[in-house]
């Protein structure tokens, strides 16, 4: 296959030179060759710019997203997604509750506080969750409690009054790779950013202050296949979500800065042993996805079947008193032909 990514990133290491590399360290061949065929060729073939870099990986979406020595980048990515301007101003720990093994099927997960003080969470879903709706709302509100809390100890701290009104907005942007069968209704086939801010049926204005963007890349690969890339959130789109060589060269021609965030993506690969570290953990997630994946769908499944054979069996009972209804009626009016029978021949 050819190579043309090379003739814009120059760094780029021979499928020869990653091979030495391999080869000639005894851990590396070990962890190479216990690889599956393909795999070794994805691996390989990013390496060497035959594809591009898949920059879903975590480690590479965490290393040119990184918030914090390159805020400016997902700043103006969230100001495309929120449809206004946002600074980030800090990053925040990550240690909001999951339940369970759920947070096996997150790549990634950032938590920052922008320059209004609300609190944006983007988290990068291989495989879309089932129930992504109701999973949100409930990370969005552990979000929110973790904000109430700080705020009201920093103002025990300063020795001031809490207010509600300090409370900021959270914003819970998920990115899904392979998106759950909500977002495949025929009716947003052309959607790939759903965007959620509560809103009354009145038109009185309450601030209640979680919101949430989706946006199903895989959607997104599917449209731009036909109209191409028509803005700078297209740009972001296909940055984040292609590997196909001549998509990364028509992106880096019509909005060249993206040039210098696959630089960095290459410059990451010329350490063969770092990049196959990373590697080897992406596989080992994407496994864990897979298996907590089929996990709950076999779950989902039981469920369903479980909710089928209640009402089949709701219905069982219900014949089952009407059949006793019925023989209890028959049992009545045979007493009462008997009862006609034996008046008719006492007469």
């Amino acid at each position: 296959m050819s190579n043309k990514l090379t003739q814009y990133f120059p760094t780029i290491r021979s499928r020869e030179e990653i091979l030495h590399d391999i080869n000639f360290n005894s851990q590396l061949t070990a962890i190479f060759y216990s690889w599956s065929e393909s795999q070794q060729t994805e691996f390989l073939d990013f390496c060497t710019g035959v594809r591009g870099v898949k920059i879903l990986y975590d480690a590479f979406f965490k290393e040119i997203m990184n918030p914090e020595y390159t805020p400016e980048r997902l700043s103006d990515f969230l100001s495309l997604v929120f449809r206004q301007k946002v600074q980030i101003l800090e990053v925040l720990p990550n240690d909001s509750t999951r339940i369970g093994a759920e947070s096996s099927l997150l790549i990634t997960d950032i938590v920052v506080e922008l320059e209004d003080h609300s609190i944006a969470n983007v988290e990068v879903q291989k495989i879309g969750y089932f129930f992504p709706g109701q999973r949100s709302a409930c990370y969005s509100a552990d979000l929110l409690l973790r904000q109430y809390k700080r705020v009201r100890e920093r103002k025990k701290q300063e020795n001031r009054t809490f207010s509600y009104r300090d409370i900021k907005n959270v914003y819970t942007v998920v990115l899904f790779e392979s998106s759950p069968q909500e977002f495949h209704n025929p009716k947003y086939k052309d959607t790939y950013l759903h965007s959620f801010y509560p809103q009354s049926d009145t038109g009185i204005v309450l601030e209640l202050l979680q919101n949430y963007c989706f946006i199903p890349l895989d959607i997104f690969r599917k449209c731009t296949q036909t109209k191409g890339i028509t803005n700078r959130l297209d740009a972001w789109l296909t940055f984040l979500s292609t590997d196909n060589p001549d998509s990364i060269i028509a992106l880096i021609q019509q909005y060249p800065e993206f040039k210098d965030f696959y630089t960095d993506v290459y410059e990451l690969c010329r350490n063969t042993e770092d990049v196959m570290g990373l590697f080897s953990k992406e596989l080992q997630m994407l496994d864990e996805n897979t298996v907590q994946y089929m996990i709950d769908d076999m779950q989902d499944k039981i469920d369903e079947q479980a909710s089928t054979i209640g009402k089949q069996a709701s219905t069982i009972d219900e014949l089952q008193t009407s059949n006793q209804e019925l023989q209890s009626s028959n049992q009545e009016l045979l007493r009462k032909i008997q009862k006609l029978k034996e008046e008719l021949h006492s007469k």
